[in-house]
């Protein structure tokens, strides 16, 4: 029987889960597994159900829509791996490690394609079978760059994008033609030394620990809401180049967890914050 992800957002109100489980009984399907969390400050519901069954769940989705309080949100999401693109510049240490994930069978996606707008990479990428395609931005303007680029990412439709350390800020228009389905790794443990230079930054105020941050994109530099971020500590003796060789292994095991929290279908986004169901 397949097994279908059940996921909903929604005001609170007392009973809610019971009246979850009651409909999704009625329509043959048994829950495997559940998380469920209300937001105190908002006061807004989120649940995600894995159910297996031989039934409709278009129907079951129905009817929770009709039952649920007003507004809310009913998704059903498939468990196959999800098509994902990835965009880089010329650091290979993230792209490498989700290309060999990928090829272990250890990442719930399929790789359709890496785009970049340096050529560095590419001897990197088609060792693992992958497509590149360079979409160079020299003599270009940021939105014919940023044209030639949708030209070829949304021939593949992915369902999401990685910033694979795509070093270029992308423009709102491109943003809001993937809302909510960009996924960038940044080299810091933001809101702390926001933008370019981190380790350099952290560096001159003498930290005693860096880190990397994993967030989804938005019109705001780098202020997009958080999936994941780890932190290892540093101390006077490390150099700013010292510091920036511990944040790389962070950003490999930071973008890869996220990743998957996404792929799994296990965050909700909600008022510029994430609940994150690990």
């Amino acid at each position: 029987m397949a097994t279908h992800l059940l996921l909903i957002d929604c005001p609170d109100e007392p009973g809610l889960v019971y009246t979850i489980s009651g409909i999704v009984f009625h329509h043959g399907f048994n829950v495997v597994s559940n998380h469920e969390f209300v937001d105190p400050t908002t006061g807004h519901f989120f649940m995600r159900t894995a159910v297996t069954g031989a039934a409709n769940p278009e129907a079951m989705a129905a009817t929770l829509r009709q039952r649920l309080p007003t507004g809310a949100g009913v998704r059903l999401a498939s468990t196959e791996p999800r098509p994902i693109v990835l965009l880089v510049t010329k650091e290979p240490h993230c792209i490498g490690d989700l290309l060999l994930r990928h090829d272990y069978g250890d990442l719930p996606a399929r790789i359709l394609a890496v785009v970049g707008n340096h050529d560095v990479l590419r001897p990197l990428v088609e060792r693992f079978d992958v497509p590149f395609h360079l979409v160079g931005h020299e003599g270009k303007t940021r939105a014919e760059h940023e044209a030639a680029m949708l030209e070829v990412i949304d021939g593949y439709a992915p369902e999401y994008l990685v910033l694979a350390k795509y070093m270029r800020v992308l423009s709102p228009g491109f943003v809001a033609r993937y809302e909510h389905w960009i996924l960038n790794i940044h080299h810091s443990f933001l809101p702390a030394f926001v933008g370019a230079r981190p380790y350099h930054q952290a560096f001159e105020r003498g930290v005693k620990m860096v880190g990397a941050t994993a967030h989804i994109v938005t019109d705001d530099l780098d202020t997009g809401p958080i999936l994941h971020q780890s932190v290892e500590p540093v101390d006077h003796a490390y150099t700013a180049a010292d510091m920036a060789r511990a944040g790389r292994d962070i950003e490999r095991q930071v973008l890869a967890t996220a990743l998957r929290l996404l792929l799994e279908e296990r965050v909700f986004l909600h008022h510029n914050r994430s609940v994150v169901f690990a």
